[in-house]
């Protein structure tokens, strides 16, 4: 039996930690690396890296609906960067490691501003929430080198904390 699968994508920073988080929240079916949000198309880490594609690294995560819900992914999201930052998480600076949803419907849409504004209102950052929330355009697969990257190298640079995906 086949599972009914969705799309959400995520930039919350180097993908390499966004995409190993995302792979242990249950629910998550797969989880791809690659670049999201720009106009070069097909464009390689270097290009993407230069900060002239106005990509932004990011993860296509395939969720089942019915194990985990599209706001779940969302508390997810927020956990583990910090929103507040612009163009930048822990030690990676530039444009491509902005903090940004990209959104496959308006329902999805609509449940990632609500979140924003309810984070935003809660107080819990002290400054305002950076992400940009905006319709998804082509994901491009990052290289092969980049899948499942902090398994294959488990001493990488990681500013997620991979310790709490559940």
């Amino acid at each position: 039996m086949e599972r009914s699968t969705e799309r959400a994508t995520f930039a919350a920073g180097c993908f390499w930690g966004v995409e190993a988080y995302f792979g242990r929240v249950q629910g998550v079916v797969r989880t791809t690396a690659g670049y999201s949000g720009g106009t070069t198309r097909n464009p390689s880490y270097e290009q993407v890296c230069g900060g002239g594609t106005g990509h932004a690294e990011s993860v296509l995560v395939e969720y089942d609906p019915s194990i985990v819900s599209y706001e779940r992914l969302l508390y997810h999201f927020w956990k583990i960067h910090d929103p507040t930052q612009v163009d930048r998480q822990g030690n990676d600076v530039g444009s491509q490691y902005r903090s940004a949803i990209f959104t496959y419907s308006e329902e999805q849409r609509e449940a990632a501003e609500r979140s924003k504004a309810e984070l935003e209102r809660s107080g819990y950052h002290r400054k305002s929430i950076a992400t940009k929330i905006g319709p998804a355009s082509e994901f491009w697969r990052a290289e092969e080198y980049h899948q499942d990257y902090l398994a294959q190298n488990p001493g990488g640079y990681c500013h997620v904390d991979l310790s709490s995906a559940n």
